[in-house]
């Protein structure tokens, strides 16, 4: 962008993220995540960082957030509560540490870092001990006075007592001054534990009244509510993260002494000496994420010397010496460069946005589905529109929505085409279908596409041979269908470009140790439409060989398990092809057997069901899979009352927590290995 772009850019920005920052903190909604908002405020800090000269002072950047509503009285903080400017990766926590070195060389900087609860910051005044006024943030500036109902809940202390000895004397004895005489002000957060919030909304839905979409959003709502009786009625808790009096403390790390002493919850923290102590601690928590009660995004990091960071000062409306170090999130916003279209095995055409890389859920992404064309449709995309993309566990990421508010008039619209990008084919739409297919078997995109199928892990799993290597092979001549690949020899493969007469020996002798193969990978690697690894695996446990499946009805089709009308109908229709049938016999003719496994006596897994959940780091999934089928278990994809276990990964999606509901077994990856090492 040039630097007029730049300053329309801004502008739209502002006026989104204002509407969006209204929405969220003073009339407690939410039309986009709050990943979302983050990424457009990071884009608005990175922009006006390149250009200060287009910052105002009524950017978001500028200021915190909200106003006060009516119906509070108006309190004014003494001390400004400011916001904490947000960072995404490591590369800038190494920009900010170095930028701070600049600003104070003599100091060696040393660190608190702390979790970074998503609650409602609130701040407690204590006069003489006794809790006197409670406010909101509010505009940073002045907030609510909400005092009447945040004595309401248990954990705030009504009155101030020390409860242990704090380490350092000085400090114990200034506190003990201020307590008895004088002002304390403590800051927190206001939040609902996950289990609870997920208890009172169904209440909540059960009796008609208004639900929230996260416990971050009731917390707010209950806090602000007129009556003290309704937040009263709510399970809120607290938990302090800073002490703004000085009661004799030096560093951040010594308020986190202070504060349990006092009576207030705090919560996790660590000092750290290095950059490299920080990334430890913040992949620690990341990791551990999901186990706390409280629902956190990332951690804070805090200047630990409280004169090094008073120094520091502020800029607009965040204090230099704090960062908030925000974990990878699943919902971010980017640009939509350019709409390509993708031809699958099975001829479905499948357009795919090409985006400005961005990270989301630790990986950077430059392409996101757009499924189909009714999905453009209703998203109403464009190409050039900025867009919420969305991303969870290893899922190919997708487009959320489109900002059209932060459209400038030169996105361009996108229509599918009639004919195969690849082959030229005419498109064909099924009624019962919403994607485009290319109907020609001999389509080079799907014959590459089906090679590539046939020859992954899932099904023949012929290691040292991927994609590259079979478009070689294919533009060389040697191979026109995968049965081809069991016909080859050193001399066919030598000769082409980069291949070595070692490389050739390896790839022939890796190719001819796959010639054994399961029925259920063998169904798989089939490549019939609608047929996935899991109803593979079903259609081999219910016709226990390839001979018996080919002669199925669709009667039979339909009573397995998990098997509707359509997928049926593909399994019978791709048996009754002829060339189906010409293809499945060459394989036999050149040597591959299917091996037909049969159920291993010791099943002590025996009609036990499993679900897995996250992404797992010490086994793949489907080697899970595999392990607990071996032992006679079985493998749901969702979660039910005759669920046994849930096994989680790291980033477990909601089945974790309906697992949770349903009061279901859950454990993680090493407690699972635990038990089939047990069980084997």
């Amino acid at each position: 962008m040039n630097k007029e772009e730049t300053r329309k850019r801004i502008e739209k920005l502002k006026k989104v993220i204002n509407y969006h920052r209204y929405l969220y903190h003073v009339l407690n909604k939410q039309e986009i995540s709050e990943d979302a908002l983050d990424s457009l405020k990071h884009e608005l800090y990175k922009l006006e960082k390149q250009f200060p000269e287009f910052i105002t002072p009524d950017s978001p950047t500028q200021r915190v957030a909200g106003k006060p509503l009516e119906g509070f009285e108006k309190v004014r903080h003494e001390t400004p509560m400011l916001s904490i400017e947000d960072i995404f990766s490591e590369e800038e926590l190494k920009e900010w540490i170095t930028y701070l070195k600049k600003l104070e060389p003599q100091v060696r900087f040393n660190f608190f870092a702390e979790l970074k609860v998503d609650g409602f910051a609130i701040s407690l005044v204590y006069k003489d001990g006794i809790l006197t006024v409670g406010s909101t943030r509010g505009n940073g500036e002045a907030g609510e006075n909400v005092t009447q109902n945040l004595k309401t809940i248990e954990s705030i202390p009504l009155n101030l007592a020390q409860h242990r000895k704090i380490p350092n004397r000085e400090i114990e004895k200034k506190l003990k001054r201020s307590i008895k005489k004088g002002k304390i002000e403590i800051r927190g957060e206001v939040f609902m534990e996950k289990n609870k919030f997920e208890k009172l909304n169904k209440e909540l839905k059960k009796r008609g009244e208004k639900t929230y979409s996260n416990p971050r959003n009731l917390a707010a709502g209950s806090i602000r509510q007129l009556d003290p009786k309704l937040a009263a009625a709510r399970p809120l808790d607290f938990l302090a993260y800073d002490i703004v009096t000085n009661v004799g403390q030096k560093n951040h790390f010594e308020e986190h002494q202070i504060l349990p002493a006092l009576g207030f919850k705090t919560n996790k923290g660590k000092e750290c000496k290095s950059l490299e102590e920080i990334i430890e601690f913040w992949k620690e928590i990341n990791k551990k994420r999901n186990s706390f009660p409280f629902q956190i995004d990332g951690i804070v990091v805090n200047v630990n010397q409280n004169k090094a960071f008073a120094r520091l000062g502020v800029v607009g409306k965040s204090p230099r010496g704090v960062r908030a170090f925000k974990f990878s999130p699943k919902q971010v916003t980017t640009r939509i460069k350019d709409v390509k279209l993708q031809v699958g095995r099975t001829g479905a055409i499948t357009p795919v946005a090409v985006l400005e890389p961005v990270e989301v859920g630790g990986v950077t992404i430059s392409r996101a589905t757009l499924h189909n064309e009714d999905e453009i449709r209703r998203l109403g995309v464009k190409i050039g529109d900025t867009v919420i993309i969305g991303r969870a566990g290893d899922v190919i990421p997708d487009i959320i929505k489109v900002l059209t508010e932060l459209r400038t008039g030169k996105e361009k619209g996108f229509e599918m085409p009639k004919k195969c990008p690849v082959c030229g084919t005419k498109l064909i739409k099924r009624k019962e279908e919403v994607v485009w297919r290319c109907t020609n078997p001999k389509c080079l995109a799907r014959q590459r596409k089906y090679f590539y199928h046939f020859i992954s892990k899932g099904t023949f799993d012929i290691e040292g041979i991927g994609p590259k290597i079979i478009d070689r092979l294919i533009e060389g001549g040697l191979i026109s269908d995968p049965a081809d690949l069991f016909e080859l020899k050193e001399k066919d493969i030598a000769p082409l470009e980069r291949f070595a007469e070692k490389s050739a020996k390896n790839l022939i002798e890796a190719i001819q140790s796959k010639k054994k193969i399961a029925l259920p990978r063998f169904i798989f690697a089939l490549g019939i439409r609608n047929v996935g690894a899991e109803t593979a695996q079903d259609l081999a446990d219910y016709f226990g060989s390839l001979e018996g499946l080919k002669k199925a009805t669709l009667q039979n089709l339909e009573k397995i398990r998990n098997i509707g009308p359509i997928v049926a109908q593909s399994i019978y229709d791709f048996f009754q092809d002829k060339g189906h049938l010409a293809f499945i016999g060459k394989l036999k003719k050149v040597g591959v057997q299917i091996i037909t496994e049969t159920k291993f006596k010791h099943q002590p897994l025996k009609g036990k069901i499993f679900v897995l959940t996250g992404t797992l780091e010490l086994m793949t999934r489907k080697e899970a899979k595999e392990n607990i089928r071996f032992l006679g278990g079985e493998v749901s994809e969702s979660v039910s009352k005759k669920t046994n276990y849930v096994v989680f990964g790291q980033n477990p999606g909601s089945k974790l927590e309906e697992a949770k509901k349903l009061g279901i077994e859950t454990i993680d990856e090493r407690e699972f290995l635990a038990i089939l090492k047990k069980k084997q």
